[in-house]
């Protein structure tokens, strides 16, 4: 396990959600899977009760420590992406297993977690500043799901 380890609370399913994102995201994979040793608030005795598991090269445990606690916004992976088919295969997958479109390049697992899927033309362009940056700020305050083309033609104005 390493040293500094992101932990996200499921109520029962976490090794369903590492699973999925395992298989959706590269750099992806799920470790040990821990079964209680007994008896527990939400669980029995052999239930799952931790996953080890790797998103994108970022190491987590998942929890399954009952309902008491959901995900919000305030925690999200932030997922850069290269082009619109990247960003399409990222978003299609999270949105269509369940999940949910927000806004700006949010979306939501069937989990409840909170992802950004963000083309890096759009981080580009407001790290550049000035008038792309409000163009391009603009033109995503619009959007679901961010539009590359529409982004690359806000920064050239």
């Amino acid at each position: 396990m390493a040293k500094n380890t992101i932990c996200v609370w499921y109520d029962k399913d976490a090794e369903a959600a590492a699973r999925f994102y395992a298989a959706t995201f590269p750099d992806s994979a799920v470790g040990a899977v821990i079964r209680a040793p007994g008896d527990y608030p939400d669980g029995k005795q052999g239930d799952v009760l931790v996953v080890e598991f790797t998103v994108a090269g970022i190491a987590c445990i998942g929890l399954n420590g009952g309902p008491a606690f959901k995900h919000s916004e305030a925690f999200s992976f932030q997922i850069a992406t290269d082009d619109q088919a990247e960003t399409d295969r990222y978003w299609n997958a999270i949105v269509g297993n369940g999940g949910q479109e927000s806004e700006c390049g949010w979306c939501k697992d069937k989990w409840g977690l909170s992802w950004q899927i963000t083309p890096r033309v759009l981080s580009e362009a407001l790290s550049a500043g000035g008038g792309e940056a409000k163009r391009a700020f603009d033109a995503m305050m619009k959007m679901r799901k961010i539009d590359v083309a529409a982004i690359e033609a806000a920064r050239r104005g």
